[in-house]
């Protein structure tokens, strides 16, 4: 009796050892699951995007479209959070800042994208940093003092002023302009950057020996309204062309004066090298009667093998010029996909390679180039970036700009 005592109890302190010995095992998988816990963190966070209407940038609204079907609607398991602010958000400051802060709210939220840097996201970016300094700020084409959204950023970016007043210049010289025109009026030229611009663009055409033309357009937003000033352009362009000849290439500040502008140079002659906010539909469209499908709308490959037809037909091949990508629109991509891969790799040290870099990817076939944005005593501003895409002739192709060296005097046009 006492045997089978004995062997019972052997038995069962046994199967009481294996079953410990089992329970030993799982810590391999623990671990697993912790690692993998972990990547699911990383992987799982919200990017939230900024953007205006379709009626007040449809180039805006597109790229965040876009960076959704790409990422996908976080409440739909994505990641892109989608804010639009209202029209006139000038007169509605305050609901614009509270939607850009709202986003905050959101545990989840790692970085913020501003599609265009109306008024109030300075303030807004202020309230986000005290609240979430965890997220990522990112902020394009902003319309508040630069070196201020600076400081509460962690990038801004730009479209190069500087860069540009020199090679917009430039290209029209050699495709064969001897003439440069410059169309504002006082409201725009009292902004420091198309005052600079203007003053680089026509040292650029004096120094290549180029006749500086500067010309007065009504301002959209008197009393004539934006009918006025386009009436104004279609009736004086034939007249400009008459008067210093197809040689001269024109520029203009204001967006409503691109349409006229770009229709008359195409009807008779002239040179367009591309718009103050360059992207294949700016103006263009409007101009040459072009219309584009839904398939067609954001696809800016397929936009600009259509315009480029339409500019060819209309007699503008050489001579008429873009960017190959909407500037907002790239802008858009190119941010988010900077902040993607700030989050996934947990690296916060902003490059204006990187910046590039992430611009490369949202535009196939064109290059950036860029540099640090200086404040007004000539200090560079690290988290600051002046950027430029190559510049597109339509029936010619890429200039290569981006790889043009600016002569560092242009530089310092301008500055206090």
């Amino acid at each position: 009796m006492k045997k089978i005592l004995f062997s019972l109890l052997a038995v069962f302190m046994l199967v009481v050892a294996v079953a410990c010995g089992k329970k030993e095992a799982p810590t391999e998988d623990a671990n697993a699951q912790q690692q993998g816990a972990t990547t699911e963190a990383t992987q799982n966070y919200h990017i939230g995007i900024v953007t205006t209407s379709v009626s007040q940038s449809e180039d805006n609204f597109r790229g965040a479209e876009a960076v959704a079907k790409k990422y996908g609607l976080s409440n739909e398991g994505g990641k892109i959070t989608i804010v639009t602010v209202p029209d006139n958000f000038m007169q509605e400051q305050e609901t614009t800042i509270s939607q850009m802060v709202s986003l905050a709210d959101d545990p989840e939220m790692k970085a913020i994208v501003v599609a265009e840097g109306i008024p109030g996201t300075y303030p807004a970016f202020k309230a986000i940093r005290e609240k979430r300094p965890d997220i990522l700020l990112f902020v394009n084409n902003t319309h508040e003092d630069p070196v201020q959204v600076s400081t509460v950023a962690d990038v801004v970016v730009n479209s190069d002023s500087v860069a540009r007043g020199y090679l917009i210049v430039k290209t029209a010289h050699d495709l064969g302009a001897t003439k440069f025109m410059h169309i504002s009026f006082p409201r725009h030229l009292s902004y420091e950057t198309i005052s600079r611009r203007r003053a680089i663009m026509e040292q650029t055409a004096k120094d290549l020996g180029m006749e500086y033309i500067e010309m007065s357009a009504p301002d959209p937003v008197s009393d004539v309204g934006v009918p006025g000033a386009q009436q104004f352009i279609l009736e004086q362009v034939p007249n400009w062309i008459a008067k210093y000849g197809k040689d001269t290439a024109f520029f203009a500040t204001n967006d409503a004066q691109t349409e006229p502008l770009l229709k008359q140079i195409a009807a008779h002659g002239g040179y367009f090298i591309e718009a103050d906010l360059p992207s294949p539909t700016m103006g263009y469209p409007g101009a040459l009667g072009i219309e584009f499908t839904d398939d067609e709308k954001g696809n800016w490959p397929k936009i600009l093998e259509k315009v480029e037809k339409a500019v060819i037909a209309a007699g503008g091949s050489g001579r008429m010029g873009t960017w190959a990508y909407s500037y907002n629109f790239s802008g858009i991509e190119g941010l988010t996909d900077l902040a993607v891969k700030s989050i996934e790799a947990g690296d916060r040290d902003f490059t204006l390679d990187k910046v590039l870099a992430s611009l490369d990817t949202a535009t196939p076939g064109s290059k950036w180039n860029g540099s640090l944005m200086k404040d007004n005593n000539g200090v560079e501003i690290k988290n600051s970036f002046f950027v430029y895409q190559d510049t597109y002739i339509f029936g010619k192709g890429y200039m290569g700009v981006t790889s043009v060296e600016v002569p560092e005097k242009y530089g310092k046009i301008g500055n206090k």
